[in-house]
């Protein structure tokens, strides 16, 4: 199977191209990644564009897609969805989501319990706990650092960097800081291949995005002389 994935719900457009044997083996066919965050909608498509001229495939050659489903802020997080469903659809293959964080922890590699963080502005972070790279522990939250009962764990992600003054010793080895679509890409292949279901490619929204709908017209007040 060859899977796409993606994920704009952090600073970083990251996309990779995946391939899992019969045996469940993962093999990585091209990747890339950059940091911008105001530069989502621009890099994406020249991004996949280029990984799957890479890879030495075509659109058509795809079997799946996956893309990281947040959180995250509200734009960047869309651009990623938006794409994801225009190219399932154009193409007639599968859609599915995966936790942005879910990716970032598997990246870690790490084989004790840990927590992983992503800025959530307003000085906020989204975060889980783990008790290892694959297993996630509970559901995804999102907190004032100050505020968060990490029980000591080491904490790994952006947030955590961003927050270290705060956080203390446990953030002393945040890295990887941002998601990677490569771990994505095997952490979606692996439960394809077991047979577990994966969340559906709907934006995760801990809290209501920061932009709102107006309100109705205010009254205007006639002055008379």
């Amino acid at each position: 199977m060859l899977l796409l994935a993606f994920d704009t719900a952090t600073p970083a457009v990251t996309a990779a191209i995946g391939e899992s044997a019969p045996d469940g083996s993962f093999a990585l066919r091209a990747s890339a990644s950059s940091v911008d965050a105001r530069r989502h909608g621009e890099l994406l498509a020249p991004t996949i564009r280029d990984i799957t001229t890479e890879a030495g495939l075509t659109p058509a050659d795809l079997d799946a897609i996956a893309v990281g489903i947040g959180p995250g802020p509200y734009t960047g997080l869309r651009v990623g969805l938006a794409t994801a469903h225009a190219l399932a659809d154009g193409l007639g293959i599968p859609c599915h989501g995966v936790a942005t964080l879910d990716a970032l922890a598997l990246a870690t590699g790490r084989t004790e319990p840990f927590v992983a963080m992503t800025d959530a502005r307003r000085k906020e972070v989204f975060w889980a706990r783990y008790d290892d790279h694959r297993t996630r522990v509970g559901e995804i939250g999102v907190a004032r650092p100050a505020e968060l009962d990490t029980g000591g764990l080491p904490l790994v992600g952006d947030g955590a960097r961003m927050y270290a003054d705060v956080l203390g010793d446990a953030a002393a080895r945040p890295e990887p800081l941002l998601p990677d679509a490569s771990a994505m890409a095997e952490l979606a292949l692996d439960r394809l291949h077991r047979g577990e279901a994966l969340p559906e490619p709907l934006p995760l929204y801990l809290r209501r995005p920061d932009a709102a709908a107006p309100a109705g017209p205010k009254k205007v007040r006639q002055w008379v002389k």
